[in-house]
């Protein structure tokens, strides 16, 4: 039989737009005979906004004791009841969302550790939300690394066309030259060839390098980085067998990916990988966190405080997440089972 996993999913900042594109994604009978889902939230938040969709509930509800455990359902909700005097009101950012959203997570990644679940698909939290409940972690990523001591780690973003790894995550842009260095720039090319090998079915993947400055420096003239550190970088990668290229201006290598002359893109800080991708893959882009021992990914949006609340969030980046967590799953679980039988099941279609 093919390997049907348990995915996690966490419901994120009871706030925003989690509960609805959870509920959303999930409403669809394919894609829950895919694997089976354990929910980390609110019952309420979660029924309020299958209520508002016109949603049957079609999970079953365990109220959370502090205990994590398996289920022989296809979905649960582990119910933390004790957050609900945040009600379905509240649309900002607030200490008890704070307090919530971490729960949700710690206990999802406790589950991953313990093999509970396959993967875990994050929806969107408040990073002033943990700020105000004193969690000082600039976002999921750093936060799963941290929990399960990943050493190097880095953030993907799959879309479209595209896949873009970032050298530099969540740090101002001011504060960028105190951070880019040759390890910042060669760990995610090391990263994300081998995802693209181990995950993606690339043997040999062709990786472009973006440049830091305009016209990637264009020798010298903008800036010394590419020299200092992006070519030192690429060439260590090169050295190890690892098809890398650059650096690349900016502003045009991004289209050249898109039209298939390489396999991934290595960006230099946030919005210069992330602005290509919403772009093209807006309502389908998803966050995957690599280097972790566990499965992590999550959908490119936050939480739309603006809209919760009006039925009006669109479910497609949560569904690719999930999609991708089931894929990547099946994937790990094909190669486990190859290693000790010599037999390995087909991904689900």
């Amino acid at each position: 039989m093919d390997y049907r996993p348990t995915i996690a999913i966490t419901m994120g900042d009871p706030a925003g737009i989690g509960p609805e594109v959870i509920v959303k994604a999930l409403a669809d009978p394919v894609l829950r005979h895919k694997a089976r889902y354990i929910i980390y939230g609110m019952n309420e938040l979660l029924a309020y906004a299958a209520d508002l969709a016109e949603f049957d509930v079609f999970w079953w509800r365990d109220q959370y004791n502090g205990r994590l455990r398996g289920y022989p359902h296809d979905v649960v909700v582990v119910d933390y009841d004790q957050y609900s005097m945040l009600g379905s009101a509240v649309r900002s950012p607030s200490k008890m969302g704070g307090e919530a959203s971490m729960r949700f997570c710690s206990d999802a990644i406790e589950a991953a550790q313990k093999k509970l679940v396959d993967a875990v698909v994050t929806a969107p939290i408040a990073k002033e939300s943990w700020k105000l409940a004193g969690y000082n972690y600039p976002g999921h990523t750093e936060f799963f690394a941290q929990r399960t001591g990943a050493r190097r780690y880095a953030m993907m973003f799959a879309g479209g066309p595209l896949k873009v790894v970032l050298a530099t995550v969540h740090i101002p842009l001011m504060g960028l030259w105190g951070r880019l260095n040759i390890g910042a720039v060669f760990h995610p090319i090391e990263l994300i060839h081998q995802a693209m090998v181990d995950w993606f079915d690339t043997p040999k993947p062709r990786i472009a390098v973006c440049g830091l400055n305009p016209h990637a420096s264009e020798n010298g003239q903008f800036g010394d980085e590419e020299e200092r550190i992006i070519s030192p970088a690429i060439f260590m990668a090169r050295e190890q067998g690892i098809d890398a290229t650059g650096p690349y201006p900016p502003d045009t290598v991004f289209l050249a990916a898109r039209d298939g002359k390489y396999d991934a893109v290595v960006a230099m800080y946030h919005d210069q990988g992330l602005i290509p991708v919403k772009l093209l893959a807006f309502d389908q882009a998803v966050n995957v966190t690599l280097g972790l021992p566990i499965i992590r990914t999550s959908p490119d949006h936050g939480t739309a405080f603006d809209i919760v609340g009006r039925n009006r969030a669109n479910p497609g980046s949560m569904r690719a997440a999930i999609e991708l967590a089931i894929d990547l799953s099946v994937r790990r679980h094909n190669r486990q089972q190859s290693r000790t039988t010599g037999q390995v099941s087909k991904p689900q279609e």
